[in-house]
C-alpha cells in the first residue's frame, strides 16, 4: 500500500490508541511520520514499532496547549524528515479532567494545529488537516443510567468534564468547518473523524467493569466496540488523494451509533 507514498505527516497524541494506530498505518502507506505525544517516550515506542518494520519515522514530546511547541514541532517535522504535508490534530483527554484541561487539549489544542498548520500547508504548496472530533460532536453523550436505590453523591466536576468533553468536541466540528472554508482554495483540506467508544486508554476505565462495557457495546448498533486501526483507516484515507474532493466534513467511524 502506497497511498501515502513521498508524504510526510505530523501526528499528535501518537504514542497510544488512535493516535498510535494512525502512526503506524500512515507508515505502511508510505509516510514518513512525526509522532509527538504529551508522553514522549510514549512517543518513542510507537517510533520504534515503525522503525523496526521498515518505515520511517521520528518522536518528540508535544503538548498540544502550547501555541508555541506546536510551532517548533511543524519546524521539527519539516527539519527532520524533509516536508510536512498531513496534521493529524488527534492529542485529547476524556471527561475526567475538568473543564479548564479539557478545553484546552481537546479544542484550544486542535486550534492551534488548524491555525498554525494551515498557513504553513497553504505557503508549502497544500496539504490535509485531520482532526478527531467524537460522536460527542455531533450529539450528546449517554451516560449510564443511576440506580435509584444507590446513595450518590453530586459530583460538579465529573458534570464539568462531560460537558467540557461535549462542548470541546463540537467545537473541533465548527472549526473543522471554518477552516475547509478559509483554505480550502489554497490548497488544504481540512476534516474531522468522529469516532464511537473505541478500545483504547480513554476508554479503559469504563471498560474496566462488564456492566460498564455492556453498556458501551449496547450503545451501537454493531454490537460492538471499535478497534483503533479501524479508525486509522480512515485517517489515511482522508490524508490521501482518494479523498481529493472531500473537504469540511466530520465522518462518523461509530458502529452505527449516530444512525439511532
Amino acid at each position: 500500500m502506497s497511498k501515502l507514498k513521498g508524504k510526510v505527516a505530523l501526528i499528535t497524541g501518537a504514542g497510544s490508541g488512535i493516535g498510535r494506530a494512525s502512526a503506524i498505518h500512515m507508515a505502511q502507506a508510505g509516510a514518513s511520520v512525526m509522532c509527538s505525544d504529551i508522553d514522549s517516550q510514549a512517543a518513542e515506542g510507537t517510533v520504534a514499532l515503525i522503525n523496526e518494520a521498515g518505515g520511517r519515522a521520528d518522536g518528540m514530546g508535544l503538548d498540544v496547549t502550547s501555541a508555541t511547541e506546536m510551532r517548533e514541532a511543524i519546524k521539527r517535522t519539516i527539519s527532520n524528515l524533509g516536508d510536512f504535508h498531513v496534521l493529524f490534530n488527534n492529542a485529547g483527554v476524556g471527561g475526567g479532567f475538568g473543564w479548564d484541561q479539557t478545553i484546552a487539549v481537546n479544542l484550544t489544542g486542535v486550534f492551534h494545529g488548524l491555525s498554525i498548520g494551515a498557513p504553513i500547508l497553504a505557503e508549502r504548496g497544500g496539504g490535509v488537516i485531520i482532526n478527531t472530533a467524537s460522536i460527542a460532536g455531533m450529539i450528546g453523550l449517554m451516560t449510564p443510567p443511576l440506580d435509584p436505590e444507590a446513595e450518590v453523591e453530586e459530583d460538579p466536576d465529573a458534570e464539568a468534564g462531560i460537558g467540557a468533553y461535549v462542548a470541546a468536541k463540537h467545537g473541533v466540528v465548527g472549526l473543522t468547518k471554518q477552516f475547509a472554508i478559509n483554505y480550502g482554495s489554497q490548497g488544504v483540506r481540512v476534516n474531522a473523524i468522529a469516532p464511537g467508544f473505541i478500545v483504547t486508554p480513554m476508554t479503559a476505565e469504563f471498560r474496566a467493569e462488564q456492566a460498564g462495557e455492556d453498556f458501551l457495546v449496547d450503545l451501537h448498533p454493531m454490537g460492538r466496540l471499535g478497534q483503533p486501526e479501524e479508525i486509522a483507516s480512515v485517517a489515511t484515507f482522508l490524508a490521501s488523494a482518494d479523498a481529493s474532493f472531500i473537504n469540511g466534513i466530520t465522518l462518523p467511524v461509530d458502529g452505527g451509533y449516530t444512525a439511532r
